[in-house]
This record gives C-alpha cells, structure tokens and sequence, in this order.
C-alpha cells in the first residue's frame, strides 16, 4: 500500500525508534499560523517529534515545557528567514512574498529550512533553504518536507541544499526530550554513551 507521506520510505535511513509522537494540538497549531500543514509534516510529528540528526533539527509549531533548553518552535526562525529575505532584498529569478516563508528545521550551518507556502493545499508546498554558506541564499526544491530529508540523506540533491555536510553513515534521529534527558544524564545525545568530560 502506498504511503503518500513517504514516512515509510523515510524510516528506513533513519530509524525512529528515539522518536516520539509530539502530540501536537493541530487545531491549536493551525489557528496560530493561519494555516493547515502538510500531511507529511504532521506524520513526522507523530511518528518522529521535533529533534535532531546530524546537526539538522526539526522544530515543532507550538511551544512546549522542557527540562533543559527550550527545543524551538517555527517562530524565531520563521522571523529570521523572513528577515533574511527583506535584508538581502529578494534573490534573483525567485518571486516571493516573505509572509509565505514558514520554518520548519534548521542546522548548525546554521541553515533555515522552510516551506514557501503560497500554494493553497499545504500537500503541494516546496522547501525552501535559506542557507548561510550555500551557493546562493535561498534554494527551492520541488519537494515536500519528508521527501527532502530522505533526499538529503541519500545525498540525491542536486545542488548539495546545506552549509553543512552530514557527518554519519547510519544517521540517529533523537528526539528533542530524550536528547535533554540524556545530557542532563552526561550521556551523548545520540550515541548514549558517556559524554567526554569537556563537554
């Protein structure tokens, strides 16, 4: 049977067995943003959470109660990709509105990854990066959010949309409280092992 979110395709690099359902309050999350979301980006919060892998992380829409660092929500990067857009005064041969610029991850490249949501059905809404080392500031890839991490970590992008490169073979997707907890543990995040004691 199909998976029109591609979470099944997704799950088999990376593995969510330290994700964890967000249990985001949809309603909620749409009257804050004005807007529906997409369906794979609502499966990834159920299946996955907000968290991390690779120095990429995956915000949620709403603030949550944390033990150790505020994990992040759309708004801050939302507002600096936006910011970033009407600072730089647009880019070439793209045409958009900075208010539909919505931000979904980021990395430490550090990187804003986006949705360009001019589209009426959220299903149809491109990515767009707003990079900080790539070869230009903003990308637009015609893929939804779960497509183009799984593209990513098969390194079928074309060009290469991160300042970063990823670091493992076999990516660890950690969600965000499992990751406080653990450094609160002076475990490592992804690997639980001991953390070296300069960190």
């Amino acid at each position: 049977m199909e998976d029109p979110t591609g979470i099944a395709a997704l799950a088999k690099i990376l593995p969510p067995d330290l994700g964890a359902d967000e249990e985001i309050d949809w309603t909620a999350a749409e009257a804050r943003w004005g807007t529906r979301f997409p369906r794979d980006y609502m499966a990834f919060m159920s299946v996955y959470g907000a968290g991390s892998f690779d120095e990429v992380g995956i915000l949620m829409p709403l603030p949550k109660e944390y033990i150790q660092w505020d994990p992040g929500t759309f708004k801050e990067e939302t507002e600096n990709a936006r910011g970033t857009w009407e600072m730089l005064e647009g880019q070439e041969g793209l045409d958009i509105d900075p208010d539909h610029i919505l931000a979904w991850g980021i990395t430490s490249g550090p990187d804003i990854l986006c949705w360009l949501t001019t589209d009426p059905d959220p299903d149809q809404w491109p990515v767009l990066v707003c990079g900080r080392h790539t070869r230009d500031d903003f990308t637009l890839f015609a893929c939804g959010m779960v497509e183009f991490l799984r593209k990513l970590l098969l390194d079928e992008h074309d060009p290469y949309p991160l300042s970063i490169g990823l670091r493992d073979v076999s990516p660890r997707y950690v969600h965000w409280l499992e990751e406080q907890r653990r450094w609160k543990a002076e475990l490592d995040p992804y690997s639980g092992e001991p953390r070296p004691a300069d960190q």
